[in-house]
């Protein structure tokens, strides 16, 4: 494949961005070589500036749930912005995103729209802490959930991937109220809360993994958590960022039958555009401001032509049989990967849920971060730019999780699994 335009591109950028690009994992620094340039994208497929295309796992990092530059979409939301981009005040499609959020997920009886995910989670441990009065927040080994400064203690995504366990510029007094314990583990879990329940405000978890990988829960682990919090009066927080309307319509909380307290929200809501959300309760979210005194705020929180693009799109997941199929074609694709690798004789193994899915070079099975990180990252290195090469864009870091849409098909997914033969023959 030919690259030079993509190369000038970089080599502009790396003069006025940090490491080129305005999000870390952007830069294949773990992979190697140089990020492609995005030109275009339809359905399944990305295009890049030299005229290169992909079939996109990718997927803007989960929220092209039913494929790229779908035209009820784009639709909704040319039709908005000839009214205008931003208004300041309220407008009627926020109130119709948050009676759709509400009554898909029926444990956000209240809900308050933000722009990103990191603002979403940002103001859900906000309330956390406003509402019990407590100050520690406790997170997951391998889970990430935004860059805010208490998430940034061994997280996962870009940190992981680029080897920073912590974050300099976040100050010790800040990350010492952000406790970590590892993901999948119920002693661990029952020990932290037998010692210092009554200090923890909140405990937010990614319900599924999806920034080391794709770890999904142990049977009965988020019940536990359940349990634990509501037995010392800390507040359950899912960070459905990822999972949110593509697991199952409902998300994680749905799939796996849990009420948490606050859940938060992002990617697909927004159809692409920058949005996110936070809601939970009524007795928490009623008081933000200014119906109470826990602030937050945000200028172009509720905007019109997000707002557009999020309904449209949530239009497309809610028709019948839409997540059946997103499981069904997940399903087919990580069998037919396991099945080229058995026959080239390569450790792998996949994990995955609706939607989405893992990718590992060692055994399975992959319960825990510790297991993530057995995962064999030089393998996975061949393999991503050995698929780049054959027009198969994978995310660029052995700890991401993959992304499935209704728009991979019989005929994208058979390429896949063909371009991943060649691949691990070149391994085995």
């Amino acid at each position: 494949m030919n690259h030079a335009r993509s190369h000038a591109l970089f080599t502009r950028a790396q003069d006025l961005l940090p490491g080129g690009v305005n999000s870390p994992v952007r830069a294949f620094k773990s992979v190697g070589g140089e990020p492609f340039f995005a030109q275009r994208a339809e359905g399944a497929y990305l295009f890049d500036v030299d005229g290169n295309r992909y079939i996109d796992y990718v997927g803007s990092w989960g929220p092209m749930v039913a494929g790229h530059a779908r035209p009820e979409v784009l639709a909704a939301v040319e039709k908005t912005m000839r009214d205008g981009l931003s208004f300041g005040v309220p407008n009627a499609l926020e109130v119709e995103m948050a009676e759709a959020l509400t009554h898909i997920v029926p444990s956000c009886e209240m809900v308050r729209m933000v722009n990103s995910g990191t603002e979403a989670t940002l103001s859900a441990i906000r309330v956390a802490r406003g509402v019990t009065g407590r100050t520690r927040i406790v997170k997951f080994e391998g889970c990430y959930h935004g860059h805010g400064d208490s998430f940034l203690v061994k997280a996962g995504s870009g940190v992981m991937t680029l080897g920073l366990p912590n974050s300099p510029g976040v100050p010790d007094a800040l990350a010492d109220l952000t406790t970590t314990i590892p993901y999948n583990d119920f002693e661990a879990a029952s020990a932290l809360f037998e010692e210092i329940g009554d200090e923890i405000a909140g405990l937010i978890i990614e319900p599924i993994v999806g920034n080391a990988n794709c770890i999904l829960p142990r049977e009965g682990y988020l019940q536990h958590l359940r349990e634990l919090c509501t037995r010392h009066g800390a507040l359950l927080i899912f960070d459905e960022v990822m999972t949110g309307f593509r697991v199952a319509l409902g998300g994680a909380q749905a799939r796996y039958g849990i009420t948490p307290d606050l859940s938060t929200f992002g990617k697909i809501i927004g159809g692409g555009m920058p949005v996110g959300a936070y809601g939970g309760k009524r007795e928490y979210m009623s008081q933000v401001a200014p119906s109470g005194p826990i602030y937050q705020a945000g200028t172009l929180s509720g905007n019109p032509v997000a707002m557009a693009a999020g309904l449209a799109t949530l239009a497309l997941i809610r028709e019948p049989g839409f997540h059946d199929e997103l499981e069904r074609r997940t399903h087919q694709l990580c069998d037919g990967l396991e099945a080229a690798a058995r026959e080239a004789n390569v450790a792998f193994h996949t994990t995955r849920a609706p939607g989405m899915f893992g990718l590992y070079f060692r055994e399975g099975p992959v319960e825990t971060f510790e297991d993530a990180k057995a995962s064999d990252a030089a393998k996975f290195k061949h393999f991503f730019h050995g698929m780049l090469e054959r027009g198969v864009y994978l995310a660029p870091s052995a700890f991401e999780a993959g992304f499935m849409s209704s728009a991979h098909g019989d005929a994208e997914i058979a390429h896949t699994v063909k371009a991943a033969r060649s691949v691990f023959g070149d391994m085995g």
